[in-house]
């Protein structure tokens, strides 16, 4: 088979790319590229240079390709609109024209940020879907463009992953770095909200599963760690052990991380910049954020094994190798 990705070079594409070229089942993986292969420099895949919104470029590379992986996305943005642009226009325009190619079996990767926040049980995917953010709200508007536009032979799996961590994370990061500095930020009291998560290889073993269910219709899963959910004391005792460290607890008030948030997005934009905690991102921190995988383990065959301890331990070491820590 030959397989088209968009969003190879970023964090969980990278490595799916990885596990695509190692798979005996795929002849060819044509990457969409803006600029520098970054993660994927010396890997075995065929090149296609442009962006999203180079229609031409994306038709022709399209061509003999049987199955399309849809990763490319923005997380962050200062306004609704760059949202829309990337995460819906430009995810309907590829669905268009890999549909005139005659291709059927597409995977397009969503968030639990479409689904919105949990309040005391895990969501499924008949849970109504009440987002939170704008690239939660994004999320949710380009899942309802696929119902739309989806034709009667084609197989959709739309996936929802929670936080994802791992290797060349750079996000959840931020809370390693910090640790590593002395301090454990918590939201709320440690024991609530709760959050899923779910180790990056982990993930890629669901995404590349849903390719194989080629069945017409659009298929939605959750697709979460081997764990439901974990509370940031359990986040923080953890990496305290692999660690071989301890930090100083500081427990925020979700009004205090609202605050925060604010802060840090108001002084970022005097310098041009728009960080990685933001007004938005500081609103869904102090939220409950737990999906059940239920359904794809029964559909797919997903089985997440990546304890979190074996997980932080990877993630970390890794770091620590690229002086990132």
């Amino acid at each position: 088979m030959i397989a088209f990705v968009t969003g190879g070079t970023g964090f969980v594409g990278s490595h799916l790319v990885e596990a695509l070229i190692a798979d005996p089942d795929y002849t060819e993986v044509r990457c969409l590229v803006r600029s520098s292969d970054k993660w994927l420099t010396g890997l075995n895949f065929t090149k296609v240079t442009g962006d999203l919104f180079d229609l031409k470029t994306i038709g022709e590379a399209l061509d003999g390709v049987d199955i399309v992986f849809h990763n490319a996305a923005i997380l962050k943005a200062p306004s609704k609109r760059e949202f829309t642009r990337t995460n819906v226009e430009a995810t309907e325009n590829l669905i268009r024209i890999a549909q005139k190619k005659g291709i059927t079996n597409f995977v397009i990767t969503s968030s639990i940020a479409a689904a919105g926040p949990s309040s005391g049980f895990p969501l499924s995917e008949k849970a109504r879907m009440k987002p939170v953010s704008m690239y939660g709200e994004s999320k949710k508007e380009m899942e309802t463009v696929i119902h739309k536009i989806s034709g009667k032979s084609d197989s959709i799996k739309i996936l929802r992953p929670p936080a994802v961590y791992g290797p060349r994370e750079s996000d959840i990061y931020t809370f390693f770095k910090t640790f590593k500095s002395g301090i454990a930020p918590i939201v709320g009291d440690g024991n609530h909200p709760t959050l899923s998560l779910v180790y990056v290889t982990d993930l890629v073993k669901g995404i590349m599963l849903s390719a194989k269910k080629t069945d017409s219709g659009i298929h939605t899963y959750f697709l979460g760690g081997e764990q439901e959910e974990y509370s940031w004391n359990q986040i923080t005792e953890i990496t305290s052990i692999v660690m071989g460290r301890k930090a100083i607890k500081i427990k925020l008030k979700p009004e205090w991380v609202k605050k925060l948030g604010s802060l840090i997005e108001n002084t970022a934009s005097l310098f041009g910049k728009y960080p990685v905690v933001n007004k938005e991102k500081s609103n869904e921190m102090v939220l409950e954020w737990v999906c059940s995988s239920d359904k794809a383990r029964k559909e797919l065959g997903y089985n997440p094994v990546m304890s979190i301890q074996e997980g932080f331990s990877r993630t970390i070491h890794w770091y620590k190798k690229h002086n990132w820590l």
